[in-house]
């Protein structure tokens, strides 16, 4: 019997098939579905920021698109991964507020997706597949096993990438 794991906001977890692994309430926050398709094993991490360097005092890694995506990477290999075959999905990063202007401070869903990007590209992780940006939250279910991303929206279609 296959188990489906939660992952809270400012957290990952790490699971091998058949189990799957999801989050909830991805706004300007970001969901990275990291797997390694040859062992299927598979992580998923919710972050909110895009860099750690930002913050003082911060001991909440997987907060952070620096931080969260290497510290994902490292407890996947802990569990059977190859680094060298990681392939990713994200998902999230809306614009959840109207505010006029382009003012950095209110664009957190569009600077969380690009230090994903920045992060995994630097770490040699392709990104096969994304749903990013626009204005609505979604909730994912990544499912190591065959690497499908199941993206919900209220008022939406499901999809998978």
């Amino acid at each position: 019997m296959s188990e489906v794991i939660k992952v809270g906001m400012a957290d990952l977890k790490v699971c091998k098939s058949p189990d799957s692994i999801t989050t909830l309430g991805l706004g300007s926050c970001v969901g990275i579905a990291l797997r390694d398709p040859v062992t299927k094993v598979g992580g998923l991490a919710h972050i909110m920021l895009p860099d750690s360097t930002q913050i003082r005092n911060n001991s909440n890694i997987p907060k952070f698109a620096d931080t969260g995506i290497e510290e994902l990477v490292k407890q996947m290999t802990a569990q059977g991964a190859n680094s060298t075959r990681l392939v990713a999905k994200i998902a999230g990063g809306a614009q959840m507020f109207a505010f006029s202007g382009r003012n950095e401070l209110v664009r957190v869903g569009d600077r969380n997706v690009e230090a994903t990007r920045k992060k995994l590209a630097e770490l040699k992780i392709p990104i096969l597949a994304e749903d990013t940006g626009l204005n609505y939250g979604r909730t994912v279910v990544f499912f190591p096993e065959n690497g499908d991303f199941l993206i919900k929206a209220v008022g939406k279609e499901e999809v998978i990438i």
